[in-house]
């Protein structure tokens, strides 16, 4: 986790956007192909050998994320079964990764069942309630899983750097969220902590390849920018959270995110592992035949209601 100021040499910069730019393919094609002919796509990939080591070879990785993906959908069933309610927070710096893993876990998933809660800004009412009120009414309940990109550790974070909260304000929320924490693992709640950890060169990167890319553009906010500027404000917040909200009925887990792959590999394989799970057995589906009517004729649909076939 640590925060270098060696400025990265040109060779250096295009070889980590190359391979940024690779992994925005790969995303297009873990969403158009299906589990098995990814992994016969995965087979035919030639072997990264240009990546020194660094980034992780592609075919492994198209390998063991449809392995894992295929294991949460077993946690999925196993939730679902038992009703359990997980929640699983997500924070880190901005482009450190947060947003992609949490795609690729809710990529095979049943969205009615797992689903993201990704905050805005609070509103003038919600400034006025108890901090943690907004959150609250986000958290799941029996046989669903909610993943928080972002969640009520902001006040440590952005809105200390940025003054956004009062010292008052930021000391009572230390003095407040162990208890919370704890209140809601007591009542059932399995809360997982993860802090997604790049260097200073790499947040330099992602933001240029953000700049350049105006498919991706919209992820850089006026406060992204304004990050990117108090990196080391960012460190000492961070340093600070992670050591007065750091408990053990809710711990917080570093992932390290420089190689995006690996990073969501860990992640996901990680979290697999703080849950106990197993199998659940379905009856074998069988499809009903379908009825038929003779005397059914279809009413005709008028051309102009159609969506023109340009492709």
């Amino acid at each position: 986790m640590s925060d270098s100021s060696r400025v990265p040499s040109l060779d250096d910069t295009a070889r980590r956007m190359r391979a940024d730019l690779i992994d925005s393919l790969d995303e297009e094609l873990e969403m158009e192909l299906d589990d098995e002919r990814l992994a016969h796509f995965a087979d035919l990939l030639p072997r990264s050998e240009d990546c020194e080591g660094e980034e992780m070879d592609r075919r492994l990785y198209f390998r063991e994320l449809l392995r894992l993906q295929g294991e949460l959908v077993k946690l999925q069933d196993w939730v679902v079964h038992k009703k359990l309610k997980i929640v699983v927070l997500f924070e880190g710096r901005d482009a450190a990764g947060k947003g992609g893993t949490i795609k690729r876990i809710t990529q095979r998933l049943n969205p009615r069942i797992c689903r993201v809660a990704a905050l805005p800004a609070p509103s003038e009412r919600e400034r006025s309630q108890w901090y943690f009120q907004r959150y609250v009414q986000h958290l799941p309940a029996g046989g669903e899983i909610v993943l928080f990109d972002r969640s009520w550790y902001n006040r440590a974070g952005v809105e200390r750097v940025m003054g956004f909260c009062t010292d008052d304000e930021y000391e009572e929320f230390f003095n407040s969220v162990s208890e919370f924490e704890k209140m809601l693992v007591r009542s059932g709640i399995v809360l997982i902590k993860y802090w997604f950890s790049i260097t200073d060169d790499e947040q330099h990167r992602r933001f240029l390849m953000r700049i350049h890319d105006p498919l991706k553009q919209w992820k850089l906010s006026p406060m992204d920018l304004e990050s990117r500027r108090r990196w080391e404000d960012y460190t000492k917040a961070k340093e600070t959270m992670l050591e007065r909200s750091h408990i053990p009925e809710a711990p917080w887990w570093i992932v390290e995110g420089v190689d995006k792959k690996r990073a969501r590999l860990n992640c996901i394989n990680h979290l697999l592992g703080q849950i106990p799970y197993q199998t659940v057995p379905h009856e074998e589906i069988a499809l009903p035949p379908r009825i038929h009517h003779p005397d059914y004729i279809r009413h005709p649909v008028p051309k102009d209601m159609y969506v023109p076939e340009i492709y």
